[in-house]
């Protein structure tokens, strides 16, 4: 049986990475997010992170960003892909097209696409979009 495996988004990273979330109002996003990136594993699944999410991270994590290089790198099951030119060229059609999303958020859903693989993403906006270009989840609808 083929590995399964994942595009996440990095909303999800950042809910991990930050735990993120409210305990008071259910599970919080960052043990949805912890739930999922352990079940993958458990899996023995496959997570894809792009260069595209690496450098939102970096952005947003400032200074922890080097934690989470190191995390990357230490996880077998996490596996850093290259954007390439068609991915580009795919997110600007689908940015003159749309207008609702960012570029980056665009370019999630064409790397998914050139990859043939679900993406995870918490982002309503995005999922919206998504469902009609690729599979799309939030993490805990993959395993609960």
């Amino acid at each position: 049986m083929a590995q399964k495996r994942y595009s996440v988004d990095s909303c999800i990273w950042l809910n991990l990475f930050k735990k993120e979330g409210d305990p008071t109002k259910g599970t919080p996003y960052w043990k949805l997010a912890q739930d999922f990136i352990d079940h993958v594993e458990e899996e023995n699944g496959i997570i894809i992170v792009s260069t595209i999410v690496l450098k939102e991270l970096s952005y947003k994590l400032g200074g922890k960003f080097e934690e989470v290089q190191q995390f990357f790198k230490e996880s077998g099951f996490i596996h850093l892909v290259k954007t390439t030119t068609e991915d580009y060229n795919v997110a600007r059609e689908f940015e003159q097209r749309h207008h609702s999303l960012s570029f980056y958020d665009y370019l999630h859903v064409a790397i998914a696409q050139r990859l043939n693989v679900p993406f995870i993403t918490r982002d309503a906006d995005l999922l919206a979009f998504a469902q009609s270009k690729i599979a799309v989840f939030k993490p805990e609808d993959l395993f609960r």
